[in-house]
């Protein structure tokens, strides 16, 4: 009796050093690995977060970060927990850096908008266009004798 007993303590010894090297173990190297990423979040990372959010990351802090979202560059405050994926290394720029760099972006943009070429005026416009149909219909008038 007592050879059957210690069988069975054996038994299930042998199939919680299983399951711990097969479940326990490995979502623990997981989830040391995901800690790992979100402490090296740095400035200038485009990261994804849980909730599906594509971010540039423009400052950290201890326990939170600041993201950078969309085409208005709206900034916001969220946990570190909260980051899924780095998509994206950034160069470890400062939060200055990225400020500057806004700065430069949106006055090249501005250079742009002034740099249009200028109008035709409308008179220029409407003989062009009225050429352009006495040129079509010569074309058709053409087409029709032959």
């Amino acid at each position: 009796m007592g050879g059957s007993s210690m069988f069975s303590i054996l038994i299930l010894v042998l199939l919680f050093a299983v399951m711990y090297f097969l479940m326990i173990r490995p979502q623990k190297k997981r989830e040391k690995e995901t800690n790992a990423m979100r402490a090296g979040v740095q400035v200038g990372d485009e990261i994804v977060t849980i909730g599906g959010i594509c971010a540039k990351v423009v400052k950290t802090k201890e326990e939170s970060i600041v993201v950078q979202v969309g085409a208005d560059k709206v900034k916001f405050e969220m946990m570190r927990w909260s980051v899924s994926k780095i998509v994206k290394e950034g160069s470890g720029h400062t939060a200055k850096d990225i400020d500057d760099y806004d700065e430069v972006e949106e006055s090249a943009a501005n250079e742009a908008k002034k740099s249009k070429p200028k109008r035709m005026k409308k008179a220029a416009v409407v003989e062009d266009a009225e050429e352009a149909v006495a040129e079509k219909a010569g074309e058709k008038a053409e087409e029709t004798v032959e």
